[in-house]
């Protein structure tokens, strides 16, 4: 059995893949933009000192589920285009790796803020 099996894909059928992936992505971007506001108009009604800290907390979230969502769409429109089943698996793979690695480093940074965020709002006195 060869290693390197070509991936026999349609034309058509990965051009229909490609176009669903960017259907997915402006829905999620559109998605992603009402949240936002809906977000950003919640924090102007509530705009209190303690809620500024979790504000940043807010805003970091919702950048770093922006950028894990764009990573998956990347990923699709990639698998989309692999060759073979070799390097389907390699790029499943890479993308575990690189998003265990993202996952670690966007939970300590928002750990970071939520703690601020809680420190700051203990009364001082």
């Amino acid at each position: 059995m060869a290693q390197n099996q070509p991936f026999e894909m349609p034309p058509q059928l990965r051009e229909l893949a490609e176009k669903n992936i960017e259907q997915a992505r402006a829905a999620y971007a559109h998605f992603m933009d009402a949240m936002t506001k809906a977000a950003g108009a919640w924090s102007n009604a509530s705009s209190n000192a303690s809620a500024s800290g979790f504000k940043d907390v807010q805003d970091l979230a919702i950048r770093f589920a922006k950028e894990n969502a764009e990573a998956g769409f990347k990923l699709a429109s990639d698998l989309a285009n692999a060759k073979d089943v070799q390097s389907l698996l390699a790029l499943q793979s890479r993308f575990a790796q690189t998003q265990v690695i993202a996952y670690g480093h966007q939970a300590q940074e928002l750990g970071r803020l939520i703690a601020e965020a809680v420190q700051n709002m203990k009364p001082t006195g």
